[in-house]
Formats: C-alpha cells, sequence, structure tokens
C-alpha cells in the first residue's frame, strides 16, 4: 500500500492538474475534463517566480530519470510535465519495449525494469505509478500541464524558462527532455528536421529511397495498385492519404520526418471496449486500404509484423501494446511534417542547408498547431480501426478477426481508454560539435565520452507514400522505411547532449540530442531515453558543484560516477 506521504503528494498533483484545466482558455473551457487533447491552454495566473537547482522540462522517461539522479544527488529538482502524466510513451502504450541488448541497460532504467518486473509487456498505468513513486521517493516536485511560453537567455546561459501559467523558473542548470526539443529551440541552440542526404555523413540510410533494407516490406505486396479514383485515370485525382508531391532522387535530404501513431493497449478479454467511431469519420478516408484489402485473394493478414512475400498486417493486434504493421497501417504517414517545430517546405535537396536556431512561431501558436495535428492522428487512426471493424469492404475473414479485439478497457481510463501520448519518433535533432551518425552505429567510428550503450538497429518507419512508376505501371509505394541492425552496442557520446559552447553552457539534450536521421533511428528508443537522463541529471548535478560550464565538465569525472551508479559505459561492448 502506498504510504501516507506518496497519497496526499497524488493528491495534491492532481488537484493542481485539475485546477489549472478549469481555467483553460482558447480549446473550449466547458471540455470534459477528460477528453483526449495534447494541450490545454491555460489562463495565467499572477507571475510567480520559483527556484531550483536544476530544472527538467518533458514528461518523458529521459525527463524522469534525469530529475530521479539529480535530486538523489541532493539538488533539488523540479519536473515539468507538458500534459497530466509523466513517463510519456513508457506509460503512453509502448510497452512492447524496445531493447536491443538488454545487458546494455544499466542504472535507473534498469532499476525501473526490475521493479516493474519486467523489460516489456508490462501494463501503461503500472509504468506511470511506478515512474510517480521514484520521483515521490527522491523527492522531486513535479507539476502537470506546464507548457512553455518563453525564456531568458543571457550571455550564452539559459536563466529562466516562463510557464504560460505565469510560473518563472530559475534554475542552475536546464535540462530539455521533451520529444521534441522546444525548450533547446527557444535557448537559441541549432538544431534540424528531416532527413541529411546521404552525402553529409557519408551514410547508406540517409536520405530517400535507401537501398539497405525494408525494399520490400509493407509495399502493398508490390502489387500494381493504382493511385487513383478512377484506377489508370490521373484526371481523377489521387486516392486520400497518397502524397501529390513528387519523390526525390535516391540519397536526397528533404523535411520530412518519420510517421507518427498510437501505441493502441488492445485486449480479446470479456468486457473489451469496441474501438470507436469518430467524430467526422469518413470512411472514403480509406479507399486505397479498401482497394488494397481486396487486389488479390491469396495475400494472407497477419495482424502482426511479417516480411513474407503476399503476407500483410495490416495492423498488428495482440493483446497489448499494438503498433504499425502493414502497407497502410496506424502510422498517418505525411500527417506530422510541421509537428516538430511547425513548419515544412517541400521539396527535396542534395547539399545539406544550415541547421536552424530558435523558434519559428510562438509557443501558443505551435501548441494550437500540434492540437490540430493531434486530433487528426486521432481521426485517422480510430477511423481506421472503426472501418477494419465495420466496413463492408473489408473481407468477411479479416473483420471477424479484427472484432474479436478491442481497448483494454482497465487502461488509459481519463481518455476513453485511447493513449493519452501521440507517438513522436522524431522532432527536433540538435547540431552540436559531436554528431552520432551511421557510422557511431556500426562501430566504425566510436565516441570515447561514453554516457551509456544504444543497441537497437537503426529504424526508421515511413516518411513519405508517393507515387511512382515500376515495371511501366504507375503505382504506389510507401518510401523512407527501414531497420538495419548494428554489429553491437555502441556508446552515445556525451558531446551529442551538450550544445556548442557558444550557444548555451547550462543545458543538456538527453532526447533531441546531436544525431543525424539514420543514426536517431537507432538512438531513440524509451530505454536508452531512459538510460541518457539519468547521464543528463548526474551531469547537471556535477556542473553546477563545480560551477561550471556542462561543456568544461571532466569526462573522466562523470565517467566514474556514471559507472559507480550502474550506467553502461563500455564494459558491454562485445
Amino acid at each position: 500500500m502506498p504510504g501516507i506521504k506518496r497519497i496526499l503528494w497524488f493528491i495534491f498533483a492532481l488537484a493542481t492538474s485539475f485546477s489549472i484545466t478549469a481555467q483553460s482558455g482558447w480549446c473550449d473551457a466547458n471540455a470534459d475534463p477528460s477528453s483526449l487533447r495534447y494541450y490545454r491552454r491555460v489562463v495565467p495566473g499572477e507571475p510567480k517566480p520559483i527556484a531550483c537547482d536544476v530544472l527538467v522540462y518533458g514528461g518523458t522517461p529521459a525527463g524522469v530519470t534525469a530529475a530521479v539522479e539529480a535530486s538523489r544527488m541532493d539538488k533539488k529538482a523540479v519536473l515539468l510535465s507538458f500534459n497530466r502524466h509523466v513517463g510519456g510513451l513508457t506509460s503512453g502504450g509502448l510497452t512492447a519495449t524496445d531493447t536491443g541488448d538488454q545487458e546494455t541497460i544499466g542504472g535507473l532504467a534498469r532499476e525501473f525494469y526490475t521493479r516493474i518486473g519486467a523489460i516489456k509487456d508490462f501494463r501503461p498505468s503500472e509504468a506511470e505509478a511506478l515512474f510517480l513513486d521514484m520521483l515521490e521517493e527522491a523527492g522531486v516536485t513535479v507539476l502537470f500541464e506546464r507548457c512553455l511560453e518563453s525564456v531568458t537567455v543571457e550571455e550564452g546561459r539559459l536563466v529562466s524558462a516562463t510557464m504560460e501559467t505565469g510560473e518563472t523558473f530559475d534554475a542552475a542548470v536546464f535540462i530539455d527532455a521533451t520529444y521534441e526539443g522546444d525548450l533547446m529551440a527557444a535557448a537559441g541552440v541549432s538544431y534540424r528536421v528531416g532527413r541529411e542526404p546521404a552525402g553529409a555523413y557519408g551514410e547508406s540510410l540517409a536520405g530517400q529511397w535507401q537501398q539497405v533494407s525494408w525494399e520490400d516490406t509493407y509495399q502493398f505486396c508490390r502489387l500494381p495498385l493504382s493511385p487513383y479514383v478512377e484506377p489508370g485515370h490521373p484526371e481523377s485525382g489521387l486516392l486520400p492519404e497518397i502524397a501529390s508531391e513528387p519523390p526525390g532522387r535516391p540519397g536526397e535530404g528533404d523535411y520530412k520526418v518519420q510517421a507518427y501513431n498510437f501505441r493502441m493497449y488492445l485486449t480479446d478479454k470479456e468486457g473489451s471496449v469496441p474501438f470507436p467511431k469518430p467524430a467526422g469519420y469518413d470512411p472514403g478516408r480509406y479507399a486505397l486500404l479498401a482497394r488494397f484489402l481486396n487486389a488479390d485473394p491469396d495475400i494472407e493478414w497477419k495482424l502482426n509484423y511479417t516480411v513474407a512475400p503476399m503476407t500483410d498486417g495490416p495492423v498488428q493486434m495482440r493483446n497489448g501494446d499494438s503498433n504499425n504493421a502493414g502497407s497502410f497501417s496506424s502510422d498517418y504517414i505525411g500527417g506530422n511534417y510541421r509537428w516538430p517545430d511547425g513548419t515544412y517546405e517541400p521539396g527535396s535537396f542534395a547539399e545539406l542547408p544550415a541547421p536552424r536556431r530558435g523558434l519559428s512561431m510562438p509557443f501558443q501558436q505551435l501548441y494550437k498547431m500540434r492540437e490540430h495535428i493531434f486530433q487528426d492522428h486521432v481521426a485517422y487512426q480510430q477511423g481506421l480501426m472503426y472501418f477494419l471493424a465495420n466496413d463492408s469492404r473489408v473481407p468477411d475473414a479479416l473483420q471477424e478477426r479484427v472484432n474479436r479485439f478491442g481497448l483494454d478497457p482497465r487502461e488509459f481510463q481519463d481518455t476513453g481508454h485511447w493513449p493519452h501520448q501521440l507517438y513522436v519518433r522524431e522532432g527536433r535533432r540538435m547540431v552540436s560539435e559531436y554528431v552520432m551518425t551511421q557510422a557511431n552505429c556500426e562501430s566504425k567510428r566510436t565516441a570515447q565520452d561514453s554516457v551509456g550503450l544504444a543497441s537497437y538497429p537503426m529504424d526508421s518507419h515511413f516518411c513519405q507514400r508517393v507515387v511512382v512508376e515500376e515495371k511501366g505501371v504507375t503505382t504506389v509505394r510507401n518510401e523512407g522505411g527501414f531497420g538495419h541492425r548494428c554489429s553491437k552496442p555502441y556508446p552515445v557520446s556525451y558531446r551529442s547532449m551538450v550544445p556548442k559552447r557558444e550557444e548555451c553552457t547550462n543545458l543538456l539534450v538527453p532526447v533531441c540530442l546531436s544525431a543525424s536521421h539514420a543514426a536517431y533511428g537507432s538512438i531513440r528508443m524509451e530505454p536508452v531515453f531512459m538510460i541518457l537522463g539519468q547521464s543528463a541529471g548526474m551531469a547537471a548535478a556535477l556542473a553546477m558543484d563545480e560551477d561550471i560550464a556542462v561543456q568544461d565538465l571532466a569526462y573522466a569525472k562523470l565517467g566514474k560516477v556514471l559507472a559507480e551508479k550502474g550506467q553502461c559505459l563500455f564494459s558491454a561492448l562485445k
């Protein structure tokens, strides 16, 4: 049974959250407080300064471990969560954990999985409860629904961060643990969005139409599906969910990011919740899927991952975390390009553009845009599941199998059993003095200042669905997906977590770290984020102790303390 202290703390946190929500502004003050939303704007209160040692912005697993580690090192740590939850994707549905080599998981990440009793297939609610326990035990102050409004930077140093609530947080060191990199962008740190061209870092997985893997996977079984409303008639227009923008040439970069989705938590047990029909449901949105489902009677629908010829998902359906798994699946390809920083510029490029700095728009405008994108993803994926469960164009045998499952009534009870967290697989990526690249993942280049190991294959979901000509036939194909294994675990550089010295000297970025699109596909796993979050929390505490820039922290000291805390740095290399 939880102690009295935790019960009081949890009641206070809930009271704080709901009192803020009651002051909602543009997003409908009369809306059901349990509705599924990304952003709830608050009416700011009186300006209120709050001082702390380490401010962690972002309730992701990295944010939790960063705050816990800083607090365990006797620093006053404050964790600010954008929404009403902590744990990001780990408490938001992704519990079929992408681990890679499990021997590389140490420190607080290992503690988390040990305490929950499993490294994968635990319940999202169990994950959030444990994260809350760890934060409470460490004495971390956690504040929910804190949305960044502005920052103050003086002489290359973050001085404060102001939330929409009116609170201004002053700290010695800041940690950006968001999936998007909002704090680092506000601080003027360099970043990129999208895919580098192949020539930028000499990567075979960079840019468009890479030839390493996934050539035949989730490509509509290589069937010559017409992309047009009337097959063979371009003048009839493209079917929905196919891009009108022409793709680039092999190896060219672009500003596209890999697709997002919700990691549904399903069950085939009695009492499952039927897939909801979203507001404004349009079955015509799934016309391409309907064409595919009826294209060839020999296609075998696996309702799971598959790479065999003439097989497809079209979605993964299992007890627990259920992911994208098909040519037309739960990933909303092309629906997320503006999510990272609010902008998207079509076209392709062979030469790497200069990094971006700063904000393209005020935060409130960006949050409103993301809310629209979030709701579009909800409508797309809920509509997809409703279509598969109810539309007459779905083959009877497949539809019957789909209807064996539903949403798990024990999970996400405050959001209609739908995950509260959109899977932001990739947002901004910082550009620092050390950029993690495919060469690191393939152990052709090794960072000597390790703050943790990564080992999962370089993995990107599709970035675009486009019209192509294949064997003289105009058809539709997905592009941008790859899954290329790493030969062995590899170190993630401390320098990839800290900005360039001239840009900010007291900020650490363990999630949107400095990496190419190809390398980020391996690093972007939740256990690695937990690992890097702890290392960032420790580095923040040590830099504060010495009153130095995070760039000046001696790696010999950091590495020694990390190893003492059980972090795997080099010893797990094989």
